[in-house]
C-alpha cells in the first residue's frame, strides 16, 4: 500500500479525478437553481460508480468550487456562514451511499439495476443535502448585523425536491446510457445504432413534442391550467416506462424535469412545490415499475432467441 501511495501516477489519477469532478460540478451548477439541482445527480452518480479509493478526490473536487462561492460572499453573509458553506455536501452523502452499498448491490441477481436502492439512496441524500443547507442558513449574519432569513418548510421542500429531482434526472439516465453502451459492439455508440433505436425514436417523436407542447402551454396559462400542464409533464414518463422500461423512464424523467423547471417563475412558489412533488412521485413509481418492464422484456428476448433456432431448423 505504501509503495502504491508513493507512485506519482496514483497521485496524478487523484488530481485528474478531482479536477474533472470540479469542472463537471461547475457545469451542472451553471444549469441549476434551487428548484432543480443537477449537482445532486452528479454527486450521487459519481459515488455509485467511482471506486471508493477516489472518493477523497471527489470531496476535494467539490470543495474547491463550493469554497470559492462561499468566500466570494463572505462580506455579505458573514464569516461563520462562509466556513459552514465551504463544507462540500458530498461528505454527508458518502456514509449514506457506503452504508447502502454494503447492504445491497447496484445490480440485482437477475442482472437488472437495483432501482429500489437508487431511489432510497436518492431520498436520503436529498434529505441530507436539504438539512445541511438549512443548518448553513442559520449561520447567516447580514453585513448590516441583521439576522439571516429563517428556515421554513417551503425553503426546506424547495431544497429537498430540487436535490431529489436533480438526482433522478441524472443518475438513472447515466446508468441507463452506461448499460446501453456496454451492450454495443466494442462498447461504442454509432449513429446507425442510435438511429435504429426504438428508445431514441419514441423519445424524439413522443416525449419531446409532448413536453414541448406542455411547456409552451404554461406560457399562456395560469393558476389551475398552469398546474395541470405541469402535472401532465409526468405522462411521457409513464408512457416511456411502459414501452421501454426504466431506460425510457430515465430519459423522459430528465426531459420532464427540464420542462417543469423551465416553468418556475418565482422561488418558493407553493404551486411549483406541489407540482414538483407530484412529478417526483410519478418519476419514482415509473422507474420502479420500469424495472419490472425491463425484466419482462429481457425474458421475452431470451425466449425468442431460444425459439428462433428451433423454428429455423430443417426437418
Amino acid at each position: 500500500m505504501g509503495r502504491t501511495n508513493r507512485d506519482p501516477l496514483v497521485w496524478g489519477r487523484y488530481l485528474a479525478v478531482a479536477g474533472a469532478y470540479a469542472a463537471c460540478y461547475e457545469l451542472t451548477r451553471y444549469f441549476s437553481f434551487s428548484h432543480w439541482m443537477l449537482p445532486a445527480g452528479l454527486r450521487l452518480a459519481c459515488l455509485l460508480l467511482v471506486p471508493r479509493r477516489f472518493w477523497p478526490a471527489l470531496a476535494i473536487g467539490e470543495a474547491l468550487p463550493v469554497a470559492e462561492m462561499a468566500f466570494l460572499h463572505i462580506s455579505v453573509f458573514g464569516v461563520a456562514w462562509a466556513l459552514a458553506a465551504s463544507i462540500p455536501p458530498i461528505v454527508f452523502c458518502m456514509p449514506i451511499v457506503a452504508f447502502m452499498r454494503n447492504r445491497a448491490g447496484l445490480v440485482s441477481d437477475d442482472g437488472q439495476i437495483n432501482m429500489s436502492l437508487i431511489v432510497f439512496v436518492t431520498l436520503l441524500c436529498a434529505a441530507a443535502t436539504a438539512t445541511e443547507n438549512s443548518l448553513v442558513l442559520t449561520t447567516i449574519v447580514m453585513s448590516d448585523g441583521a439576522p439571516g432569513p429563517a428556515v421554513t418548510v417551503p425553503i426546506f421542500l424547495v431544497w429537498f425536491l430540487g436535490a431529489y429531482l436533480g438526482a433522478l434526472a441524472l443518475v438513472p439516465t447515466i446508468l441507463g446510457l452506461r448499460e446501453r453502451l456496454a451492450a454495443q459492439p466494442r462498447g461504442m455508440f454509432t449513429w446507425h445504432a442510435v438511429r435504429r433505436s426504438p428508445l431514441f425514436r419514441d423519445t424524439l417523436f413522443i416525449a419531446v413534442p409532448l413536453l414541448a407542447l406542455l411547456t409552451a402551454l404554461t406560457s399562456f396559462t395560469s393558476d389551475g391550467a398552469l398546474q395541470c400542464a405541469r402535472v401532465a409533464m409526468g405522462l411521457p414518463v409513464i408512457a416511456m416506462s411502459l414501452r421501454h422500461g426504466w431506460h425510457g423512464g430515465s430519459v423522459s424523467s430528465l426531459l420532464a424535469s427540464i420542462a417543469i423547471a423551465s416553468t418556475a417563475f418565482t422561488l418558493k412558489d407553493p404551486a411549483m412545490i406541489q407540482a414538483q412533488a407530484i412529478l417526483a412521485f410519478i418519476i419514482t413509481t415509473s422507474l420502479l415499475f420500469g424495472v419490472r418492464v425491463a425484466r419482462r422484456q429481457a425474458a421475452q428476448h431470451v425466449l425468442a432467441t431460444q425459439e428462433f433456432p428451433m423454428h429455423g431448423r430443417r426437418r
